[in-house]
């Protein structure tokens, strides 16, 4: 039998494959493709599109590799649990160390790009928040800002959305999915007659570094698929749906990237873009058609807003197992006898998480959400070689194709990625694992309920 997450949880299975296609382009679609496609275009230049598909092949790559252990291990917790079952509690802890990381600072992040559309959409109706609640302190260059009470706020609403449960969540998600999709294509339909051929010459001027120097900055893009994962033990048939709900959100915001890249830097000239945080709505703006900008704005909102949604909920189940496994404290995973949602460990991530989009400038977080998603893809293509040599008579309702080929690909493509970030985001990374090792010796290991010491 392989190891997981045993003791009895209580969450309700309530998801289907559309609900869970939906919530991973929920996840997916938002900061990446309304905000760092201007940074992508000044760093690639028109091959922001060949960048796009390097860091969507690291993500498919992977995401065949995510396919397998959630239709094999249909529990909740994401690679954390599947880890457990391959490679054992400590390098199960430290992935769930480094996936708390990256889902709770994704939505800090995701939560100060809401704050910024938020408020250009307030402004174009005259209203103006008062400088000490527009950012962060230090945020601004020149403005006295303390504290970010719309990142806050959008935190606070959307935790306590997943607080009274997940199927009501996934129904607001849906909603919002199909009208920020429905405004992305209408963005590709309106902007494909505007684009001028001229604007993709020269198509990479910065050679291939640039665009892989790129690629790693916008795989933050496509973080998102993988908190589908992390809702296995809710989906009523997950050694169907989950394959489905992971693939199929993936290749639909694969096409949508691409073809917004495309269209963005055929309108306008890609150093245009420098300094820019509405890149998809400048170019409708230089196209002449502000109604449909004014959409890409409120899409932006929405976008962002099931992201964070998403996001926090990945976080939360994550906490869940963890808990359930003894490796953190027992309040984490206890469900409400209502709403059948872990009720303290939601709000706990949403006002942690919220006071950090508040009162901390978040500028290179993007860099520190990927390398931490980045090392998680390598271990659990690892994970995938290692349970069919071990385990090859496991039933696998989902197998991924060609391995070991495929789970090396995708090794060697995150690994490529991690080597373009900065050294300074491979020094913060180094000392968050390094404190989860701290908590692991101190505190998890001696309280593991599926550790020998602890059984025994």
């Amino acid at each position: 039998m392989v190891a997981a997450s045993r003791t009895p949880g209580g969450l309700k299975k309530v998801l289907g494959p559309f609900d869970l296609v939906l919530m991973g382009i929920g996840a997916i679609v938002g900061t990446g493709i309304f905000v760092l496609t201007g940074t992508g275009a000044v760093t690639a230049g028109p091959a922001l599109t060949l960048s796009f598909v390097i860091a969507a092949l690291a993500c498919a790559f992977a995401a065949l590799c995510y396919a397998e252990f959630a239709s094999t291990v249909p529990v909740a917790g994401s690679i954390y649990t599947y880890s457990y079952a391959t490679l054992g509690e400590l390098v199960a802890w430290m992935i769930g160390w480094d996936l708390l990381l990256e889902y709770g600072l994704a939505t800090s992040t995701v939560a100060v790009g809401w704050s910024g559309y938020f408020q250009s959409l307030l402004k174009g109706i005259g209203v103006v928040l008062p400088e000490a609640l527009r950012a962060a302190p230090g945020a601004i260059p020149g403005v006295n800002s303390v504290f970010n009470l719309p990142a806050f706020l959008i935190m606070m609403v959307l935790t306590f959305l997943l607080s009274l449960g997940v199927r009501e969540s996934a129904r607001l998600n849906n909603i919002m999915v199909l009208i920020k999709t429905g405004v992305v294509l209408l963005f590709i339909f309106v902007g494909v007659n505007y684009v001028k051929p001229d604007n993709w010459q020269p198509f990479m001027p910065f050679g291939m570094g640039g665009v892989m120097s790129a690629a790693a900055l916008v795989f933050f893009a496509f973080i998102g698929f993988d908190a589908v994962t992390s809702a296995a033990e809710e989906v009523k048939n997950p050694s169907k749906d989950l394959p489905i709900g992971i693939i199929g959100s993936l290749a639909v915001c694969t096409v949508l990237y691409v073809a917004v890249a495309a269209i963005m830097t055929g309108i306008v000239p890609f150093m245009d873009f420098k300094g820019i945080d509405h890149p998809v709505s400048l170019a409708l703006q230089v196209a002449g058609q502000n109604w449909v900008a004014g959409f890409v704005d409120l899409a932006a909102i929405l976008g962002m807003s099931t992201v964070i949604l998403v996001m926090a909920y990945g976080q939360t189940r994550i906490l869940f197992a963890m808990s359930r496994d003894g490796l953190l404290p027992k309040k984490l995973s206890k469900v409400h006898p209502k709403y059948g949602t872990p009720f303290f460990a939601t709000w706990m991530v949403g006002i942690i998480f919220g006071l950090i989009a508040a009162v901390v400038p978040l500028g290179v977080l993007a860099e520190l959400v990927n390398i931490g998603t980045l090392a998680a893809f390598s271990l659990v293509s690892v994970a995938v070689i290692i349970l069919r040599k071990n385990r090859p008579d496991l039933h696998r309702a989902f197998r991924c194709p060609g391995v070991p080929v495929i789970p090396a690909l995708a090794v060697i493509f995150c690994l490529t990625l991690m080597s373009f970030l900065s050294w300074h985001t491979w020094v913060a990374f180094i000392v968050w694992l390094v404190i989860g090792l701290a908590v692991y010796f101190g505190y998890a290991r001696k309280r593991s309920l599926l550790h020998p010491a602890v059984q025994a």
